[in-house]
């Protein structure tokens, strides 16, 4: 396969290939197993040898040959392998394998060369539906010894558009003659990827992957990349959003957005457009400039004219840009398409979501209908793929929201998915109280939802309904699994043969917060229609069935009716658009949420991504990483509370009726405001001999104990698990060390910034270690999450741990600086470390530390980074070198923080 030419420099990958598999693997078991298992690439590859795999007859497979085509598509089967055998004992999870795919890389000189020249190429590689990646040299293989590989992430999800990763050379590419380099793939096969080879008459399952190459001659400036535009359509003139969002690629050099300068001829039309914030680009990173639109008028133009001032050091250059747009008729009752709407993510990053506006306005002197929250399923663009919109049936009052959930695999609707759909419900809120033609339309006041969802987006409906109950009115969950590890079950683990059942729960721990079944009690007061074809091949049926017995078991009256469509498989277009559905979404009410009945208990595991139900909420845990559960009996002006496992809890006062609660057979009068404004929320926390309840406003007259106790909103305990660093207020900063031009630390840096604008659309923003120090100094911080990146050394990280006396320490010796754990040094070669870690600033954000012993160990935790769901990460892991071949087995540390971010015995482990 042949790549583009730029400047007659040519990129040639060979269409032979050598595959080495398949082996046992759970989903996500590669980000701790090497890529390149069961190979050492430090040293020369047999090709001629075999390998143990408990899949082949015999025991053992060897290489193989297959060829992709001339665009870079590769298939790769075993039929050799007994999979109905296999299938038969260990169902699907026997269908999920990794192998090891080796071919060249050619990259060949312009003809006539200059042999003087000392620019070397970018290399631009796109690997979709492959795991990882890395280039060798082919012919130095002294190299191989020398070097900590660089693993670059596919675009395994083959998400249409996604900027393309700037390879590293191992060595630059002659100028002379062609150079060679090796070009290995990690191919892990998911079921949720590829989907069960029967679906397509074979039992036999196939990784379908391809892979592109081309180089460019990195030139100064920025790079328009028109696929990642943001503009909202504009109806009758005016746009459906404030947000605006260009696309941009720095090719080379790190380059700033400093100001933007609108034609003449937009001004006078009343059109202004604001930068949002300086941006500064690294070398090779593609980010999404934001710019509020604000329109004194209506505006009918094709397009909008800007110019861009760019700057690098003393370079100054101005980037022409033109943004193409798109106009709507205002809807009407008989004629209406999907909407493009535009807002702010994290309050900086332009995001876009659709919508279906309703037939008709809100009936008089009613409060609005709650909206419908519409989530679709894993690898839908519901932008590029109208069916999503068209399936939704178009409501006489309530409009129809479709959130992207940043991207179409998102998080599975956690994390940052499920805060872009609660904000794109705040969007269309502000979107229509901006204009006074469309405040007929608008919703309600903190509305609530309905939220409905298909596939991943069905299991999506089950999460925010069950996590966040007093915002959603009512649930309709169509062919979603319960949770992933229910889904393709995780027995095929190469790690569970040689880990410790310690550690391997408190890794598995992580997975709590996504368990959607541990979270069902939150919905026996919620009317929910569940749905599920026959005949799914995808989801199978018993997913439904079983959800809704959970949900029966808390309560047998429970509000909850299932609906099975007989012989339907995964997808059918009539799935929300029967009279079924209607009956159940035309009999939700706006106006009241049904009162409980009688008990109910809330189920918590992370605080920090739980609501309320029914003005009840769980602020801290006694124990993070265990489940916590407030079990909430009424008897008029009574509450009787049974805690498990709960720190602090909190009732919105203005819910209910309640005036004493007895906690734990502590009776207390709750605090009335003495002719004060009721306040919004009463807190209760557990102390040594029972419970102390307090208003807020009385922090400093009457309730010493809410200061002193540090009960704030914003002190919300965090998640004991990595994934959290997803959930920014701002662009998340990676902070390198100083000396990083072509250090090992920005590189990791880049792939990190990559990750995150490729699987999540993310913001990131990478600063060098005085540049931070100095907002630190300051006080001068971003909001948005930090991730520090480095060795002992990096001075950051070391101002960073020294200033925290956290559990993780670094101590300096004469000749050198070494992390320590809890006084144990951790020097190990090729040893890494991961670990959340409080916010100096903000406690809302938090810090996530990568320190890597060398640069094997840095490549080692950069692969834990928490890009995807199903990765088992806790609040901090140790691991080395050993998990190359064992994978979560190789972990040497792992726990979850105490309440106060420190170590916690009953949870944590380490060798």
């Amino acid at each position: 396969m042949t790549a583009n030419v730029t400047e007659q420099w040519t990129a040639h990958i060979s269409t032979a290939w050598d595959v080495l598999g398949p082996f046992p693997i759970h989903a996500r078991e590669q980000h701790f197993i090497s890529p390149s298992f069961p190979l050492n690439l430090s040293e020369p590859v047999d090709l001629d040898s075999s390998w143990p795999s408990s899949y082949a007859d015999g025991g053992f497979v060897s290489w193989s040959q297959f060829t992709s085509d001339a665009s870079g598509r590769l298939k790769v089967s075993f039929p050799h392998i007994r999979w109905t055998s296999l299938r038969a004992t260990e169902g699907w999870a026997a269908l999920q394998h990794h192998s090891v795919l080796r071919t060249t890389l050619t990259v060949y000189p312009p003809e006539h060369s200059n042999e003087n020249s000392t620019i070397t190429p970018n290399l631009l590689v796109e690997l979709k539906q492959g795991s990882f990646y890395t280039i060798l040299p082919a012919e130095d293989t002294n190299a191989y010894s020398k070097n900590a590989f660089e693993w670059y992430s596919g675009n395994i999800y083959a998400t249409e558009g996604s900027p393309p990763h700037i390879v590293r050379f191992p060595v630059p590419p002659s100028t002379k003659r062609p150079t060679k380099y090796l070009l290995y793939v990690s191919g892990d096969y998911e079921i949720r990827l590829f989907g069960d080879a029967r679906s397509s008459g074979s039992e036999t399952p196939v990784l379908d992957i391809s892979i592109s190459a081309r180089l460019e001659i990195p030139g100064p400036g920025l790079v328009r990349d028109h696929k990642h535009d943001v503009v909202g359509d504009l109806v009758d003139g005016l746009s459906f959003g404030n947000a605006l969002g260009i696309g941009l690629r720095s090719a080379s050099e790190w380059w700033t957005v400093s100001s933007i300068s609108p034609s003449p001829e937009l001004q006078a039309a009343g059109l202004s457009l604001s930068l949002l914030r300086r941006m500064r680009f690294a070398p090779g990173q593609t980010r999404i400039l934001p710019i509020e639109l604000t329109q004194s008028q209506p505006f009918f133009g094709e397009s909008l004219l800007i110019e861009l001032t760019l700057r690098s050091g003393e370079t100054t250059r101005i980037l022409p840009v033109t943004i193409n747009l798109v106009h709507r008729k205002a809807w009407s009752k008989s004629e209406v398409s999907a909407i493009r709407a535009s807002y702010f993510y994290g309050s900086s990053i332009p995001s876009h979501f659709l919508v279906l506006p309703p037939k008709e306005p809100n009936a008089k002197r009613l409060l609005p209908r709650p909206p419908i929250l519409a989530l679709h399923g894993a690898g839908v663009d519901i932008i590029s793929m109208p069916f999503w919109a068209t399936a939704l049936p178009r409501q006489s009052h309530s409009w129809v929201i479709m959130p992207i959930g940043r991207t179409p695999w998102g998080l599975d609707w956690h994390g940052p998915s499920a805060q872009d759909a609660w904000q794109s419900v705040e969007a269309l809120s502000a979107i229509l109280e901006q204009t006074t033609s469309w405040r007929p339309w608008k919703l309600a006041p903190d509305t609530k939802v309905v939220v409905i969802g298909h596939s991943n987006g069905g299991q999506g409906a089950w999460y925010l309904a069950s996590r966040f109950p007093d915002r959603v009115v009512a649930a309709i969950p169509a062919a979603g699994y319960i949770k992933a590890q229910a889904y393709v079950p995780l027995t095929q683990s190469r790690s569970a043969h040689f880990i410790d059942p310690s550690l391997r729960a408190i890794l598995e721990a992580s997975f709590t917060p996504d368990d959607n079944d541990l979270f069902l009690s939150n919905l026996v007061d919620t009317p929910i229609l569940a749905i599920h074809g026959g005949e799914d091949d995808n989801v199978p049926t018993w997913h439904t069935r079983e959800a809704v017995s959970i949900v029966k078991s808390w309560r047998a009256d429970a509000d909850i009716t299932y609906k099975e469509d007989p012989g339907e498989r995964h997808w059918y277009p009539f799935v929300f658009d029967n009279s079924a559905v209607q009956t159940f979404l035309d009999t939700v009410s706006s106006e009241h949420t049904a009162p409980p009945r009688g008990a109910f208990t809330l189920t918590v595991a992370s605080p920090a991504e739980c609501g309320s139900l029914h003005g009840w909420r769980i602020l801290s845990l006694e124990m993070p990483g265990r489940l916590a559960r407030l079990k909430v009996t009424l008897d008029g002006e009574v509450a009787v509370i049974k805690t498990t496992n709960v720190n602090v809890f909190s009732l919105d006062l203005p819910s209910t009726n309640t005036k004493v609660v007895i906690v734990d057979g502590i009776h207390l009068r709750l605090q009335t405001s003495r002719g004060v404004a009721t306040p919004a929320h009463h807190f209760l926390r557990s102390i040594a001999d029972g419970w102390i309840t307090c208003l807020p406003e009385f922090s400093v007259l009457t309730c010493r104990q809410l200061r002193d106790l540090e009960i704030r909103p914003e002190s919300i305990q965090r998640s004991h698990r990595l994934h959290t660093i997803l959930q920014s207020s701002g662009p998340i900063l990676l902070v390198v060390p100083d000396n990083s031009s072509s250090s090992r630390e920005l590189a990791i840096a880049q792939r990190i910034a990559h990750d995150l604008f490729l699987f999540h659309n993310l913001d990131a923003e990478i600063l060098l270690d005085s540049e931070a120090l100095q907002s630190h100094d300051t006080g001068d911080f971003e909001t948005g999450n930090i991730i520090a990146i480095g060795t002992p050394h990096s001075r950051y990280i070391r101002r960073n741990l020294r200033e925290s006396q956290g559990v993780f320490q670094i101590a300096h010796g004469p000749d050198s600086a070494v992390l320590q754990l809890r006084g144990k040094p951790l020097n190990e070669t090729s040893q890494g470390v991961i670990f959340s870690h409080p916010h100096p600033a903000f406690p809302s954000a938090s810090m996530l530390f990568l320190i890597g012993n060398d640069e094997a160990g840095l490549e080692r935790v950069a692969r834990l980074f928490p890009i995807r769901t199903g990765v088992s990460l806790p609040d901090w892991l140790v691991i080395g070198q050993s998990a190359d071949s064992f994978g979560a087995a190789g972990v040497q540390g792992a726990g979850i923080w105490d309440e106060h971010w420190g170590y916690n015995n009953a949870i944590s482990w380490h060798d």
